[in-house]
């Protein structure tokens, strides 16, 4: 991947215009779309399938007028007046009339009327109009809001002096959250941490800019997509706050590669080349970062609700804008900033210098070419040679050795990770310990699904409910409604009555204010008023004492009766939501498992890094529940009103943390393997030696990113909407501990309490596992050997210690070495045929080798061993022996005439027949007429040599490996065969 993309880095600099012009494109398209298309965001919350969800679709069917949304209207006469007062009966008669007659309200209670009665307190003082609604709340449009609460201020302006009227209830329990001032004060936070960073405003910008970019592009693909699905109106402030965040981070890691890349020293590289590499290299931990965190988003949807996967579906899009803004926009505007970004040289002088490094003509440039030829032979000669030796192979601009002491972070962080790994277990008792305490309020955490209770208290919606809950009692503000089918009953009037009777002799109910049968007397309801609030605990245990009580009333009354409304809806919800967590946190914690696992090769790496994330999100939830639970610094975070958090905070929480804790992960350890990897064993500790460097080398970068991050989620708490506040905090929480205790205090000391043995993994899950560079050393690899055997070669096949272990860990081949040229051949032998087998499935792409450099039609395998397997055909004769005489011949025939540049021929002794040898014999010979390199494995050397191959085409014998394998510009021995064209 990381070849990729150099390739994707390197264009995108050199068509920076291009590239410019076509987001902008983009942007303007999708805004445009959004303007066009976009139908609205929706609050109506619901999960196919619960109890209190199949309750309200019957109804919709049966008895449609108490199944759709539903609105509040209080009413409170004056000071020493009721509202039998004639000053108070008229308004409000007026007004039941008035609001029956907007359109979507199917029917509107009132205190004057034995049909419909409205409720009315013990001192008749307040009185609640309910207005029934036809549809539910996403269907509701703005129109009828706006007529609802026009007809409300003309009852308020009726009454006498002293009333009160008021409009909430469940249509209006939810707000659309929108940005203010201090969401931008943490990108103001940003932008300074960027500049202390990186060292430069130009530099600094970038990132802002890639953010803001890809968060316009997410926005408008959102409200777009409003026109074919339903969109949460959380959903666009969690993908802002979430687009915004990975945006700068990402392009952190980008820019600041590439700075580093630019300073002062030896190799001096061009901007262009800097870009493109920083591009593979840091580009590769955000391609990774970025598929984790939308893996995780869209394993969102393992809870199975709806607006929470299309909510999980949208963040990961965003996440996946960011990405591609970051691989491609950001390295066009590098490319247009050029010299502008290398540090420690004058803006006078860079123009000079770059004039200077760019190649000239002429006796001097050329002798400048022949100089950097040989040098380039030679490292190529070293990098084969430590290639074979099973060494790391660095790139040029990458080094592994620990940043200098000398500025005042380098030498903080120096300290900080030689205090923290002087005693690690002492060190990793006592984050433990800490995040153990910090999470255990967590075990206390209720979830639930927001009411109007929680809006900001001058809200309309919100002085209804204190009202309600003032003049009636909270339980008004969240009604159950308890219904079943009553078609068999020959007197439903009394039928709903004994069931309400039965109802209200229950503990924690405060009213039954009404029970009736529908118009067809098939469906009966009983609304029934609990003592508690809608997310209080005493009515979650009413709703759940009713569900318990079925079979009673089925048995005494023959009735199947199911509890729905509003509440219930909401406590069914935060039920299967809570359930959920669990089998999220398996898939999630499996995932970083297998990833780590992937990427560092380590099986102790990625436990700790697990056990890490865990503690991570434990002391996230413990701070979430202590502040909005406890109320511990609620007044300071404007929080309107502490109890149960969102449901679905802890498994958004989850998966937003996850993407970002494997980051830091990647980007720290990554660092710490490097060093390890290319660090001297002969010399004690290296391993301790690697984790100190390693850490010096990424740890600014971290802190720069976790500070942003923190910066921008943390914003969005103060005056942030009550829904996301809760996953805001929880993220800035989430964000600080992983970052600054869990990856820069616990994992350094893990690390050096586990010494070499954290780099430990079975052998056998080594080889099954894919591998993922996430540091690009595959890039640095091909860089390396980019001119290697030598300057202007042109092998089909350059080998230098090859080696190509078994199952059991031993040998099978090598090392050994070979070169061929294009078009040319090589016969490869042994007295069996495993390793014969072993080589040319490895130079064809099919096997990874173990050890050794092996370029293959100029390409360097493992690394592009995909596109080496589209070069190079393999023809297994053993197989074909079987078949018809020619099938062999046949297979070359085939490869030769699809566009391959080599065939390897398999087993070729197993073809006795001699038609079939003249045959695959002539098929080699028409293979390399037109330039096909041809392999041929064999047990039998002599054979294959005679009548298959030309007398004098090389052998290399495979089965007897050398002590001292022969290098590709050495001599040419039995274990290195050189052919010449």
């Amino acid at each position: 991947m990381s070849s990729v993309l150099y390739q994707l880095g390197r264009w995108a600099v050199r068509a920076r215009r291009l590239v410019v012009i076509g987001w902008v494109v983009v942007l303007a398209l999708v805004g445009g779309a959004a303007g066009l298309l976009q139908k609205g965001l929706d609050n109506d919350v619901s999960i196919p399938g619960t109890e209190a969800n199949a309750a309200l679709e019957r109804l919709s069917a049966t008895f449609p007028q108490v199944s759709g949304a539903s609105a509040q209207l209080i009413v409170v006469a004056p000071d020493g007046e009721t509202i039998e007062a004639p000053a108070v009966r008229g308004p409000v008669e007026d007004a039941v009339e008035a609001l029956g007659d907007i359109d979507q309200v199917a029917a509107v209670t009132s205190p004057y009327e034995d049909l419909m009665a409205a409720s009315v307190n013990d001192d008749e003082t307040a009185t609640i109009l309910q207005i029934q609604l036809d549809g539910d709340i996403g269907v509701i449009t703005d129109a009828t809001k706006d007529a609802l609460q026009d007809a409300t201020a003309d009852l308020a302006a009726a009454l006498p002096d002293g009333s009160r009227a008021s409009l909430g209830g469940e249509l209006f329990s939810t707000e659309f959250p929108g940005l203010t001032a201090t969401e931008a004060i943490g990108l103001l936070v940003a932008l300074v941490v960027l500049v202390v960073t990186l060292g430069s405003l130009v530099a600094a910008g970038l990132p802002l800019l890639n953010a803001l970019l890809g968060v316009g592009v997410t926005m408008g693909l959102l409200f777009a997509a409003t026109s074919v699905a339903t969109i949460n109106s959380t959903t666009p402030m969690l993908a802002v706050m979430l687009g915004l965040a990975v945006g700068i981070d990402y392009a952190l890691f980008v820019v600041s590669r590439h700075r580093d890349q630019l300073r002062p020293g030896e190799p001096v590289i061009s901007v262009e080349e800097s870009i493109a590499r920083a591009t593979a290299t840091a580009g590769s931990a955000v391609v990774f970062a970025g598929l984790t965190v939308m893996i995780a988003l869209v394993g969102l949807g393992v809870a199975g609700i709806p607006f929470l996967t299309v909510m999980g579906v949208t963040a990961a899009v965003g996440v996946g804008i960011a990405v591609l803004v970051s691989l491609t926009l950001l390295p066009a505007m590098l490319g247009f900033a050029g010299e502008r970004l290398r540090p420690g040289t004058p803006r006078k002088r860079r123009g000079r210098k770059a004039a200077g490094r760019t190649v000239g003509t002429g006796r001097g440039a050329r002798a400048g070419a022949a100089t950097r030829q040989a040098d380039d032979a030679t490292e190529g000669r070293e990098v084969a040679a430590r290639a074979a030796a099973g060494e790391g192979v660095e790139g040029r601009g990458h080094a592994a050795a620990a940043p200098t002491q000398g500025t005042f972070g380098d030498r903080f962080f120096a300290r900080w990770v030689h205090v923290v790994t002087k005693l690690p277990a002492l060190t990793i008792a006592i984050v433990v310990i800490a995040l153990g305490a910090l999470s255990a309020p967590a075990l206390n955490l209720r979830l639930a699904l927001p009411d109007a209770g929680a809006l900001p208290q001058d809200s309309s919606a919100r002085v209804t409910y204190d009202l309600v809950s003032e003049e009636f009692g909270e339980g008004f503000n969240g009604p159950l409604i308890v219904t079943g089918s009553i078609v068999t009953s020959t007197d439903p009037l009394t039928l709903m009555n004994d069931i309400a009777d039965e109802i209200r002799q229950m503990p924690g109910v405060a009213d039954v204010p009404l029970a009736t049968p529908n118009e067809s007397a098939d469906t009966g309801i009983v609304q029934v008023v609990p003592e508690g609030g809608p997310t209080s605990e005493a009515t979650e245990n009413l709703v759940h004492e009713i569900r318990d009580r079925h079979d009673y009333f089925l048995q005494e009354y023959g009735v199947d009766l199911a509890v729905t409304g509003f509440t219930a809806v909401g406590i069914d919800v935060s039920a299967k939501l809570g359930q959920a967590l669990l089998p999220f946190a398996l898939v999630v914690v499996g995932l970083s498992l297998l990833l780590l696992t992937m990427v560092f090769r380590s099986v102790w790496v990625p436990i700790k890094a697990s056990l890490g994330y865990l503690l991570s999100v434990g002391a996230a939830f413990g701070v979430v529940t202590l502040v909005f639970e406890h109320g511990f610094l609620a007044d300071a975070l404007h929080v309107t009103r502490t109890g149960p958090v969102i449901s679905f905070m802890p498994i958004v929480l989850m998966g937003v943390l996850f993407g970002l804790a494997m980051d830091y992960e990647v980007f720290l350890v990554s660092r710490m393997r490097e060093d390890y990897v290319h660090g001297d064993r002969s010399v004690p500790g290296l391993a301790r030696r690697a984790v100190i460097s390693g850490f010096q080398g990424s740890a600014k970068v971290v802190t720069a990113a976790a500070v942003i991050m923190f910066a921008v989620f943390v914003a969005f708490v103060p005056e942030g909407d009550m829904n996301l506040k809760p996953i805001a905090l929880g993220l800035a929480v989430g964000v600080a501990v992983d970052a600054f205790v869990v990856r820069m205090v616990l994992v350094p000391a893990v690390m050096a309490l586990l010494g070499d043995r954290a780099w430990w993994i079975p052998r056998g899950l080594d080889r099954v596992l894919p591998r993922f560079d996430v540091e690009g050393e595959g890039l640095a690899k091909e860089l390396a050997l980019a001119e290697w055997p030598e300057p202007g070669a042109h092998d089909a096949l350059a080998v230098h210690g090859l080696v190509v272990d078994g199952p059991d860990g031993n040998p099978v081949v090598g090392p050994v070495s070979a070169r061929v040229p294009e078009g040319g051949a090589l016969v490869v032998r042994a007295d069996a045929a495993a390793p014969v087998d072993a080589f040319l499935l490895a130079v064809s792409g099919r096997l990874a080798p173990d050890a050794g450099a092996v370029k293959v039609t100029g390409l360097v395998v493992p690394e592009r061993s995909a596109a080496v397997r589209g070069r190079v055909a393999v023809v297994d004769a053993g197989v074909l022996a079987g078949g018809a005489a020619t099938a062999a011949a046949s297979a070359v025939d085939a490869a030769r005439r699809e566009g391959a540049r080599a065939v390897a021929v398999l087993r070729t002794e197993a073809l006795g027949d001699r038609d079939g040898r003249d045959a695959l014999a002539a098929a080699l010979v028409a293979a390399q007429e037109v330039g096909l390199t041809v392999l041929v494995g064999t047990t039998d050397a002599v054979d294959a040599e005679h009548d298959l191959l030309p007398p004098g085409t090389p052998v290399l014998d495979v089965g007897h490996p050398s002590p001292d394998p022969v290098g590709p510009t050495t001599t040419p021995d039995q274990h290195d065969a050189e052919v010449s064209a």
